[in-house]
């Protein structure tokens, strides 16, 4: 069972790292569902002397379960929906390329800051939140998922029935930059090109073949065209295969794409536009599918209470909380346009995805006691 701090305070980090650390050494790469599984069971068993309710949802297409833990109050009416996911990047043996250590301030390993040192503190906060008789206002749900690393295909409706349900929704996502919160996030879009031409030979017979390739480099520039960096608009070719031989007029080209947009706006004007790429060149056809898998995560009125909260109620901790926007996607991309939703509440350090990462102890009593202030104050 998953133990709470058992010192005069509550909130004691090496406590709280020593939770974090149990979690981090259970590798969970979202492709091993059974790695991720048996984190779940040990997430599931921390809260089974809590008043709280444990629903199991089972994984699927390769993907591990989902562990929705309801508190047992507030679930009539709508309440905070914490989002957190215990799937991470890196491959099953990384652990031994990054075991769990402690260098000065710094704690190392395997997705200990994207983000079970986050997915950590938001089950030791409610397991703090129960420790008295007092309940909070609302009805806490907190929801984690298997599948965020790679984009929660299996989890996405989940999140978007339990955020359409909730009146606040928070992410335990890092903290960025220094400890800054996350109140905007670039919406993401994937795209798949595939290019048919005519092949021919390419010294013999050059005017029969008709250049994939070529026509594919044509659609390059386009896509290049639409990056404008003043609007935080980018789209990158980030992946090109095409061709068979050196002598040979490229019958098939092949890209994947991938755009972010600020809005909900520039989302309706650049998808469609790059769905209907079409080729210059006749006799080769040009095939586009994909779309966007995340909707932009824009502040909106809503969402800028919520963080004036929570900074009121960093104040009162002592430390200042400062907001910031960013072009990666999480799941509070799914919430967001239609709950206040207030992101990177997760611990503060750095190297995510890396053979450094790291959280920083001295972030983890004050982003705890900021989840449990929230808690205890969202009406």
């Amino acid at each position: 069972m998953l133990k709470t701090a058992t010192t005069s305070n509550p909130f004691d980090s090496r406590t709280i790292l020593d939770g974090i650390r149990r979690w981090v050494e259970i590798e969970t790469p979202t492709e091993a569902p059974e790695q991720v599984n048996k984190l779940a069971t040990m997430v599931a068993e921390g809260y089974r002397d809590l008043p709280a309710t444990i629903e199991r949802v089972a994984g699927h297409f390769g993907c591990g379960d989902h562990i929705l833990a309801r508190s047992s109050w507030g679930q009539d009416a709508p309440g905070i929906l914490v989002l957190s996911h215990l799937d991470t990047v890196h491959p099953l043996g990384f652990i031994q390329r990054l075991p769990f250590r402690i260098e000065g301030d710094s704690a190392f390993g395997p997705g200990i800051y994207d983000m079970k040192g986050g997915a950590y503190l938001a089950y030791h906060a409610f397991a703090q939140l129960c420790a008295t008789p007092e309940r909070s206002p609302l009805g806490v749900t907190q929801l984690y998922v298997s599948d965020e690393e790679i984009g929660s295909p299996t989890s996405r409706a989940l999140i978007e029935a339990e955020g359409r349900k909730a009146k606040y929704v928070l992410v335990t996502e890092p903290a960025r930059d220094g400890g800054k919160i996350v109140t905007g996030r670039k919406g993401v879009a994937r795209f798949e090109i595939l290019v048919k031409g005519v092949p021919a030979h390419a010294g013999t017979r050059p005017e029969d073949g008709r250049s994939a390739i070529r026509e594919l480099a044509n659609i390059i520039q386009a896509l290049e065209a639409m990056n404008d960096l003043k609007r935080g608009v980018t789209v990158n070719v980030g992946v090109v295969r095409g061709g068979t031989r050196p002598n040979v007029i490229a019958e098939e080209a092949y890209a994947e794409v991938d755009l972010r947009v600020p809005s909900i706006a520039d989302g309706d004007d650049l998808v469609p536009r790059i769905l209907n790429l079409k080729s210059r060149t006749e006799g080769v056809s040009v095939k586009v599918v994909g779309g966007l898998n995340r909707p932009p995560y824009e502040k909106g009125n809503a969402g800028a209470a919520l963080y004036e909260h929570a900074r009121e109620l960093a104040a009162e901790i002592g430390f200042d909380l400062v907001d910031t926007s960013t072009g990666g996607g999480s799941d509070g991309n799914f919430t967001a346009p239609h709950t206040a939703t207030l992101d990177g509440l997760g611990v503060d350090g750095q190297g995510a995805h890396t053979h450094y990462e790291q959280l920083y102890i001295s972030s983890i009593e004050p982003r705890a006691r900021l989840l449990h202030r929230l808690y205890q104050t969202l009406r």
